[in-house]
């Protein structure tokens, strides 16, 4: 893949079916939130989400819109379409249930077209081959895991032992997936274009902030609802401090990093790539899947024309949506502390905020509540912009040179087909 290519078109159809797969990871955990529910949807993700890391790996190698590329892609977007429908099945306790093994056999088709991909981006060179093979144990294990979660709990089936060999299971394959990515040779992660994979992530995480306006929206049946003005309110603070999530990361963060990464060279750029983006997203993305059903919750409640609009937010819904945004900063924070090595104490101060909230907001209206917190986020941002002014200026003045330079670069090299034609002797 040359240094500085883009994301490919098929790639981002791919990621379809991650949209899909976290709106249906929002929806089975909002079905009756729970601490098993919660463990189960964080569980999933993770699993998950080591799929894709794996998918940017190959992506890195493997041009996915070109040749028979794409065939095999689509056969794992099947499987991973499929492996999506079967979690709300995948830890039900229901005797000779299909779900769970048709979430086992379908994510081993998944990994197995990876492999396939991977082999053949190697063919004509051993040496890439050996580091890629050190995958293989993992590989191995992980499935063999997930074929027990899904035999062994139903012939456990009426023990009380039954749901903890499964969700010990699934925990022993998340423990095993991100332990094996830190012990395994940088090498083996092969970044071909900087470029490349950070527009990836940055996709994949506007992809999942996305989503989480989806699932509040249609899981709150705002679009069943008359337009009321709290239902339009709560959606417009929705908006706001999904909004200024976005900017905390985007504004500076992701950028600078960006830059970053291409700086590094060698393994600094390998295990950069890796436990920064690989590892520190992770917290990021279950951070806004747990705010969606926190804002989703709230969000029900306050269109539900039977409730008053001045009673408190209902159950959990204060602290999931604090929660997650809570997450998401502290992932954004390490994101931050591993590619440029510095902390911003304005975020230091937001999550202090953030983490005495939930105690002092239960005699809060449910509207007030997601006020609240769209004050402290927009707050925040608003503060950085003001006291790191300079630094945002600077960073915009070297972006926009990079860019100048880019299409000046690429300008000359397109200039030959502007070219007039040589006339022929004689003419």
């Amino acid at each position: 893949m040359a240094p500085a290519a883009r994301v490919d078109r098929f790639e981002v159809f791919f990621d379809l079916v991650f949209v899909f797969s976290f709106f249906i990871i929002t929806r089975t955990t909002a079905q009756e939130i729970s601490g098993g529910a919660l463990l189960h949807a964080l569980l999933v993700l993770a699993v998950l989400w080591w799929t894709w890391v794996l998918h940017s790996v190959v992506a890195t190698r493997v041009r996915l819109g070109e040749g028979f590329v794409p065939v095999l892609m689509t056969i794992g977007m099947a499987a991973l379409f499929t492996f999506a429908l079967s979690l709300p099945q995948a830890f039900r306790d229901v005797r000779g249930a299909a779900g769970p093994i048709v979430a086992a056999i379908s994510y081993i088709v998944v990994r197995l077209v990876h492999v396939l991909l991977l082999l053949h981006s190697v063919r004509d060179n051993p040496n890439e081959r050996r580091p890629l093979m050190r995958f293989a144990p993992e590989l191995a294990a992980s499935t063999l895991l997930l074929l027990a979660a899904a035999l062994i709990p139903p012939a456990l089936h009426g023990s009380a032992a039954a749901p903890i060999v499964r969700d010990g299971l699934w925990a022993a394959v998340v423990l095993l997936q991100y332990t094996s990515g830190q012990l395994i040779s940088s090498s083996g992660w092969g970044i071909a274009s900087a470029e490349h994979w950070t527009e990836r992530y940055d996709l994949i995480l506007i992809i999942a902030l996305g989503e989480s306006v989806i699932s509040v929206g249609v899981g709150s049946n705002l679009l069943g609802q008359p337009p009321t003005g709290p239902a339009v309110a709560a959606a417009v603070l929705g908006i706001f401090f999904t909004a200024a999530l976005w900017w905390a990361h985007y504004d500076m963060i992701g950028p600078a990093a960006r830059i970053a990464l291409h700086a590094a060279q060698g393994k600094p750029r390998l295990t950069m790539a890796r436990d920064a983006y690989a590892y520190c997203y992770l917290p990021m993305i279950a951070g806004i899947i747990l705010f969606a059903l926190g804002a989703e919750a709230i969000v029900t409640q306050i269109t539900n024309l039977h409730v008053s609009n001045w009673e408190p937010a209902h159950g959990p819904a204060a602290p999931l949506l604090f929660g997650g945004v809570f997450l998401y900063l502290v992932g954004n924070m390490l994101f931050q502390l591993r590619t440029l090595r510095t902390l911003s104490w304005t975020r230091v101060g937001t999550l202090g905020l953030l983490a005495i909230c939930p105690p002092l907001v239960g005699r809060l209206p449910a509207l007030a509540t997601l006020a609240l917190l769209t004050v402290i986020c927009v707050g925040m941002v608003a503060a950085e912009v003001v006291i790191f002014s300079e630094g945002r200026t600077a960073l915009r003045e070297l972006i926009f040179e990079e860019r100048v330079t880019h299409e000046a670069h690429e300008a000359a090299y397109r200039a030959r087909w502007h070219e007039p034609n040589e006339p022929d002797e004689g003419e």
